[in-house]
């Protein structure tokens, strides 16, 4: 390994072990207080998220591959339009801040609680074991991405990597629970957005790029004599049907994705949800850019680069090449901490999904053990991490392993979820058929149509689910059933 990749190296593991580090802090420090541990305390950080703190969290819970070396790599061809990705996940947070007090309201902890409020068992089963499904397949994503930028940067064997990855964070989240994970990617944030800023600013201006205008200039002169092939600079390229599919995606899975609803159900009151989801919408559209800008160096000034097409590895070879070993290490070390903090919180949401809606209800017969509790909650992390590094040895493309993931836990129950709060004459058969067909149809326009016109399954599946709901839910109502019934919110603001 060359110098710079060593230190690289050196960075990403202090980074890691600073992540451990912080994690048996907290934990020290709440066992300290609390003479006995309440699953509500492991699992939902004793519901008293400030506005600041979960935003922090939304934003490192949804910042991760596919939002940093997944940007970069779609530059070669969108342009500075693969930011749209991000962009458009701002925009969700900030739609789905008008109903986030309604998670915190609902008095649950999961989807598929909030669900079996108003549709019942068989509805609570299904929405649960998918939920569950998608998380793992998501935990493994953000394993392929980790242990991907560690392999690639420092030539350390990709499984090796990946095994690294998920212990980290395995231990990290299973020890101290979600306040170690909420205090986690407070550090994480600052990394993922002051410290990628700070380093693309110092990239730009390396004598080898000469600064922005500069680096704008020369990506002109390689999109003029591309023959129309590239259009590198281009903000529109992505296409307005991608742009509102991407919005349209983040919006249906934001509600609807455990490890984002667990932030909002944590929260201390329905305010801070909301103000702290509008916070976390801002500062990721603010972010958008800079992986983007990063990855426009690698196509721009690494000479014959552009030449290969789409390199996975932009991101990660711009920073070798034009940051300062010491900063290249901040940046990897950043994508390393967007990665892990969403790993982390799919392991969160999984175990708080399974030890609420498997194991209380339906193992334990409805019997509410603390104790107990959070120890099943520390084995289901262990088997999440574990199946996430069976995914990640298994299939390399995150892209396809969180459209997949998506599909699997928001296009059927998004429509349930929303009938469920604002529409008092929806039935619980309705809302279970609901919930059935749009996953089948999500399934289907991935695995079998091919994602065609590259829009989301979400949308189509979205569609089929609403649709379903409101004719079946007519012809019960015709038929002389009742609605389900109502959603019961606190009073509380």
């Amino acid at each position: 390994m060359s110098s710079t990749q060593i230190t690289a190296l050196v960075i990403i593991l202090l980074y890691m072990a600073a992540t451990v580090t912080l994690g048996l802090f907290v934990s020290k420090r709440k066992k300290s207080k609390e003479a006995v541990e309440s699953n509500d305390d492991f699992l939902m950080a004793g519901k008293s998220l400030g506005p600041l703190v979960l935003a922090g969290t939304l934003f490192a819970a949804n910042t991760g591959g596919a939002s940093t070396t997944g940007i970069a790599t779609n530059v070669y061809s969108y342009g500075l339009s693969a930011c749209w990705y991000v962009i458009a996940s701002g925009i969700g947070f900030i739609l789905v801040s008008f109903i986030a007090p309604y998670f915190r309201k609902a008095q649950a902890n999961t989807v598929p609680e909030i669900i079996n409020k108003r549709y019942g068992k068989a509805s609570h089963i299904f929405t649960a074991f998918t939920s569950i499904a998608a998380l793992f397949m998501a935990t493994g994503a953000q394993i392929i991405a980790t242990a991907s930028i560690i392999n690639v940067v420092t030539g350390l064997e990709f499984k090796v990597a990946a095994i690294i990855t998920t212990v980290v964070v395995i231990v990290y989240t299973m020890v101290g629970g979600f306040k170690s994970v909420t205090a986690a990617n407070l550090m994480h944030v600052l990394f993922i957005t002051v410290g990628m800023t700070v380093a693309m600013f110092i990239m730009v201006n390396n004598d080898a790029v000469g600064g922005f205008g500069a680096l704008f200039e020369r990506a002109k002169a390689i999109t003029g004599n591309a023959d129309g092939n590239l259009d590198l600079l281009s903000m529109t390229k992505i296409g307005i049907p991608t742009i509102f599919g991407y919005i349209a995606m983040y919006f249906m899975t934001f509600p609807t994705g455990q490890e984002i609803v667990q932030t909002y159900c944590s929260a201390k009151d329905g305010k801070s949800a909301k103000l702290g989801s509008v916070i976390a919408g801002v500062v990721s559209a603010a972010y958008a850019i800079v992986p983007a800008i990063i990855g426009l160096l690698a196509y721009v000034c690494i000479d014959g680069y552009a030449l290969g097409g789409a390199q996975k590895n932009a991101l990660a070879e711009a920073t070798i090449r034009f940051a300062p070993p010491v900063v290249a290490g901040i940046v990897l070390a950043a994508i390393v901490a967007a990665t892990m903090s969403s790993a982390s919180g799919n392991m969160i949401g999984t175990a708080t999904m399974f030890t609420n809606d498997v194991f209380r209800p339906y193992i334990n017969k409805g019997v509410h053990d603390d104790k107990k509790e959070v120890w099943i909650s520390r084995v289901t992390m262990v088997v999440v991490g574990l199946v996430g590094l069976g995914v990640a040895l298994s299939a390399q493309n995150i892209i396809n392993v969180m459209m997949g993931a998506f599909a699997l836990r928001s296009a059927g129950p998004f429509a349930a979820f929303i009938c469920g709060i604002f529409y008092r004459n929806v039935t619980q058969r309705a809302g279970f058929i609901s919930i059935v067909t749009g996953t089948i149809v999500a399934a289907i326009w991935i695995y079998g149509f091919n994602t065609p016109w590259g829009l989301s399954a979400m949308v189509p599946g979205g569609i089929a689910a609403f649709a379903v709901i409101f004719a079946v839910s007519a012809i019960d109502r015709k038929n002389g059933v009742k609605p389900a019934p109502e959603i019961e919110f606190s009073e509380q603001v």
